[in-house]
């Protein structure tokens, strides 16, 4: 840490003049390397990022020692809650990085009390799951990882998954008959988003990935999953004799949501918004 210095004031009648910078004096910066050097080696860089500021505002404005430590302490803070939340993000997986900046509740078919209720997520916190069924195109997925970003704004833990993937876990890990762990790790968290459910024919794969994550998570962990299909239907995804157990947990404590109406990007290609010109 280099010295620095900083200007001292002294009133003259109703005024405040800039007198000069007051130098760090060799005893000064002698202390600030050692501070420096101990939020090194404690790993403190927030801190130590905020540091030299504080200490100039400090000197200059005869804070408080304890006021000192408290903002430097609260950007340290902060700053690891905010590495926190990016590292989440990271590892939810989320497909487009929608969020709920780029949604506009008023044109959602989702009635915006069910909205307002969803985005408590108080339900995540009962453990019950979340179904939102409607055609292609109608927010469902722009929905859901809102929820999710918003989730892990919150402190909670996320991941983003769909069908398909869940069926290439299940594959690699049953060669080794590690599949139920496969599951239990993916379930380390407070919601687990699959996005996309009936969009394509469900392998058997698949299937049986998507009854053992229900199975796992039923009571346990909340699960949100958008479907092209209404949840009526919900038991031709699983195999015949999984149908019934799976779709019962499932909806069991589920909150059920039905989009409707047109595909909004449908709607922005024939109005002229989210077209590519070709020149």
């Amino acid at each position: 840490m280099t010295p620095t210095a900083t200007p001292t004031t002294r009133t003259v009648g109703a005024k405040a003049v800039v007198a000069g910078p007051a130098a760090v004096t060799p005893a000064q910066a002698q202390l600030h390397s050692q501070v420096e050097a101990l939020t090194r080696r404690l790993r403190l860089p927030y801190l130590r990022a905020q540091l030299p500021d504080t200490l100039a505002t400090a000197r200059s404005q005869r804070w408080d020692p304890g006021e000192v430590v408290r903002v430097l302490l609260d950007a340290e803070a902060a700053g690891r809650d905010a590495a926190t939340i990016a590292s989440r993000r990271r590892a939810a997986g989320f497909a487009q990085g929608k969020t709920f900046h780029s949604w506009d509740p008023q044109v959602s078919s989702i009635p915006q009390a069910a909205q307002q209720a969803l985005m408590t997520l108080e339900w995540v916190a009962r453990h019950e799951n979340l179904c939102v069924a409607g055609p292609s195109g109608t927010g469902k997925s722009h929905f859901l990882e809102a929820l999710g970003h918003h989730a892990i704004d919150q402190g909670m833990k996320v991941t983003w998954t769909t069908l398909e993937a869940l069926g290439g876990l299940l594959r690699r890990h049953r060669v080794d008959d590690s599949a139920a762990k496969a599951i239990t790790r993916l379930l380390r968290v407070d919601l687990v988003i699959v996005d996309d459910i009936g969009l394509l024919p469900v392998a058997a794969d698949a299937a049986e990935a998507f009854y053992r994550l229900i199975d796992a998570a039923y009571e346990k962990r909340s699960l949100a999953i958008s479907s092209n299909v209404h949840p009526a239907g919900f038991d031709e995804l699983l195999p015949a004799t999984l149908a019934a157990a799976g779709v019962d947990r499932l909806l069991h404590h589920a909150h059920v949501i039905l989009t409707q109406g047109d595909s909004h990007r449908l709607r922005e290609a024939t109005t002229g918004k989210g077209v590519i010109a070709l020149i």
